[in-house]
């Protein structure tokens, strides 16, 4: 006995449509694994950039404390004193947690502060030196533990910002050293004339 066409041929369809079913779920599975690669990937690449650019940050703070203070040895109308006073200010801004963060400078036995420095444990300290000698500190103190870093609580960043800062001190108070030597060179030879 022979078989019907029609069933013959829904047979068939019903067969194709079986195998193209099987093709249709092994390819999304293929796909699915290609995605949840991809999200991944992304993710990695996301938090990557995210650290970079939380990074390049910090390095922009630190940056832009290094201008001010170079823009302030532009100003003839500001003391030692005061000069000396506007750089413990620039500086808290520029640390990793600027909001707890407070400094001082130690020179000449003088002191100047942030308004809410306070002497902790967690502290870098970088000597002011003006020709070779040590002639005052520059002090960063967190106001509050943190977790550790690279040096204490401190990124190792922050040790060269310190240095930096501290060797801008010291070129701030050789200058101005040497021009009060040659107000003195010049009223002795003004006396003399």
């Amino acid at each position: 006995m022979t078989e019907n066409p029609i069933y013959e041929d829904l047979e068939r369809k019903i067969h194709q449509l079986e195998f193209d079913l099987l093709e249709y779920r092994r390819k999304n599975k293929v796909l699915k694994e290609d995605l949840t690669r991809e999200i991944k990937k992304r993710k990695r690449v996301e938090k990557e950039l995210e650290q970079v650019s939380h990074s390049l940050g910090e390095r922009i703070k630190e940056l832009n404390c290094l201008y001010s203070i170079s823009k302030l040895r532009e100003r003839t109308d500001f003391s030692l004193e005061d000069i000396l006073q506007a750089i413990v200010e620039l500086i808290p801004p520029a640390w990793h947690y600027p909001e707890i963060t407070c400094a001082r400078i130690i020179f000449n036995g003088y002191e100047f502060t942030t308004i809410n420095y306070k002497n902790t444990r967690w502290k870098l300290t970088c000597d002011i030196m003006v020709y070779s000698e040590t002639i005052g500190t520059l002090e960063v103190c967190y106001l509050e533990e943190k977790s550790e870093i690279d040096e204490g609580p401190f990124l190792k960043e922050e040790r060269s910002l310190i240095s930096a800062v501290a060797e801008r001190i010291a070129k701030f108070i050789e200058r101005e050293w040497a021009e009060d030597e040659i107000r003195q060179l010049r009223n002795h030879v003004e006396k003399r004339s």
